[in-house]
């Protein structure tokens, strides 16, 4: 009686991960026969999965074509998966805004279309962070990153919102708050992240070009006022950030 093989060779995916990996660890110009070698993988199997890493740009022919190259494709894999690096001067003067400010300040970039964490308040941490994340139109910061989003190629969200709280943005308000953020230069949100919290985000950018990320001003809902009273002072600190960052 036969038996089907108790382990299965590598899936299309895991194959597909390996051969980027010995891509990206020979360097450009790694051959078909260099992978299949490291990998003891059989060449059609390679050359298959090769093909499509090429047509999805995950990985390039070199000028000559005997060889490999990671494509445009990955890059946004390693963006994506690498830590915000804020640069020595910039953590600095946020630092010294943070200083008797009895509220937290975040620094919060923008990497395709999506936030990520780059400088977070020590002494008031992000109390709702993977919610901020995941659900960009809840925060000030997601919303300001929207409304950048708005104004160019990039598709807004489509069909309907996760509501974290009963004052959560829904779909039919999207486009009219953003409209209003774009006019106004700031996002805001009241309870609707979490409710008990307020927050401000203030655009972080060079002249004439677009946020890159957002400074934001966050504390209870009940201290909102408060906190907006600091944001002339906020938007000084990222004219001084902006270079620093981008």
């Amino acid at each position: 009686m036969s038996h089907r093989s108790e382990h299965p060779g590598p899936s299309t995916a895991s194959n597909s991960l390996r051969i980027l990996e010995i891509v990206a660890r020979f360097g450009t110009g790694t051959t078909a026969k260099e992978i299949t070698d490291a990998l003891q993988m059989p060449p059609a199997t390679a050359y298959r999965v090769l093909n499509a890493l090429v047509g999805d740009e995950y990985l390039a022919r070199t000028s000559d074509l005997r060889g490999f190259a990671l494509g445009h494709a990955i890059s946004g894999l390693i963006t994506a998966a690498t830590p915000p690096t804020v640069p020595t001067a910039a953590h600095t003067v946020i630092e010294e805004f943070r200083s008797g400010n009895r509220f937290a300040v975040h620094l919060i970039m923008f990497r395709n279309a999506s936030l990520r964490i780059a400088d977070e308040d020590p002494d008031y941490p992000l109390q709702s962070a993977f919610e901020m994340l995941r659900y960009p139109h809840a925060s000030a910061a997601g919303k300001l990153m929207l409304a950048e989003l708005g104004d160019s190629a990039s598709p807004l969200p489509r069909g309907p919102l996760m509501k974290l709280t009963q004052h959560t943005l829904t779909e039919a308000q999207l486009e009219g708050q953003l409209a209003e953020i774009r006019f106004k230069g700031e996002a805001s949100e009241i309870n609707e992240l979490a409710q008990g919290s307020a927050s401000l985000a203030l655009p972080v950018r060079l002249p004439s070009r677009p946020a890159g990320a957002a400074l934001c001003l966050s504390g209870p809902s009940e201290r909102f006022t408060t906190i907006c009273e600091h944001a002339e002072a906020a938007r000084e600190l990222t004219s001084r950030l902006a270079p620093f960052l981008f």
